[in-house]
């Protein structure tokens, strides 16, 4: 059977520890002489974890940079999506921790370099308290995120990875975005909200599909759909289907690499050519050659059988063992 390749879901890291402040007692907090030593770590103004807290875990630097939202504002954006579980927000760039984003409207915040604070306006049924600490709705959070991106490819793909984690729907954060004129970035906003809704399970999913569409100028396929033989068998859930060739594209990523994984590999790419539908593949790297990738495509496009549904020996019809299986293994 199919596994599921890529979890868009991220368990919240256990262990976190909330900031305290000094106390001069000793009890509920340092105080201020070990505040100053080396047993205890300043996370904000007047705030402090153990020393032996790690810092540059993501839910971690979360917490204590929310800590400081008080009756006003919220965590945002990348950050408000990983609080809710979304695995792709990990707050890097590269090597580079990202500053946590807050939004704190009519509130005050002192700005350091562990945050991006927004004054922009936050109303009180844009915010919640989740796990003690104050995000933004899944959708305020996305459109704050993506309407800062400077290209849009990369404002599809958070959409397409929140979508994914189960926290917004393609949908409702297009209808959210209607109801948004006059923000800054907005219309990068509008653009991505109108592109997204591929069904993509990962960032480089979403790439190779884009360069599908846009660069090799071929029709919107499906994604992450699962197909089946005529006896109801799963044949494989492809990353990318061109119904009315009988087209697969496949995004092989690093865990092909091992031998059992290569081994599968081969066994679905023999078991879908057997039911005549062609494939072409991208492998990390080959993204950055868009030329060679789109010639690869029109290439296997043009092999392709091009067979009515009658004549096809695969279907996407579902067996009704499919639903329950799916939802037990994480496709649903």
């Amino acid at each position: 059977m199919e596994e599921q390749r890529w979890d868009a879901r991220a368990r919240r890291a256990g262990g976190l520890v909330r900031p305290v402040r000094v106390d001069v007692d000793g009890r509920d907090g340092p105080t201020r002489q070990q505040a100053r030593g080396p047993r205890w770590r300043q996370t904000s103004r007047g705030m402090y974890v153990p020393a032996e807290v790690d810092g540059s875990e993501v839910e971690q630097r979360i917490l204590e940079q929310g800590s400081r939202i008080g009756r006003h504002g919220a965590v945002t954006a990348w950050a408000g999506l990983r609080w809710r579980g979304a695995t792709y927000f990990d707050g890097r760039s590269g090597a580079e921790l990202l500053p946590v984003p807050l939004v704190v409207g009519t509130g005050l915040l002192r700005s350091d370099p562990r945050v991006a604070v927004s004054f922009e306006q936050v109303g009180a049924h844009e915010r919640e308290l989740l796990d003690g600490v104050w995000i933004t709705t899944a959708e305020r959070a996305l459109f704050d995120q993506v309407r800062r991106r400077h290209h849009l490819e990369q404002a599809i793909i958070d959409i397409e990875m929140a979508v994914a984690a189960g926290i917004v729907s393609a949908d409702g954060f297009r209808a959210y975005v209607a109801t948004r004129n006059a923000w800054t970035g907005v219309a990068r906003a509008r653009e991505s909200a109108s592109a997204a809704g591929l069904g993509c399970r990962s960032p480089q999913e979403v790439r190779m599909v884009l360069c599908w569409m846009w660069a090799a100028g071929l029709p919107q396929p499906l994604c992450n759909v699962p197909v089946f033989d005529r006896s109801g068998r799963l044949l494989a859930i492809v990353d990318l289907l061109d119904v009315e060739a009988g087209c697969v594209g496949e995004y092989q990523g690093e865990h092909h690499k091992s031998w059992e994984r290569h081994r599968a590999d081969v066994a679905r790419r023999e078991d879908l050519r057997a039911v005549g539908l062609e494939m072409f593949e991208v492998v990390g790297g080959d993204l950055a050659e868009t030329g060679l990738v789109v010639k690869r495509m029109h290439a296997a496009r043009e092999r392709s059988a091009y067979l009515g549904e009658a004549e096809r020996r695969w279907t996407l019809e579902k067996p009704d063992w499919w639903e329950p299986w799916a939802a037990a293994h994480g496709w649903l």
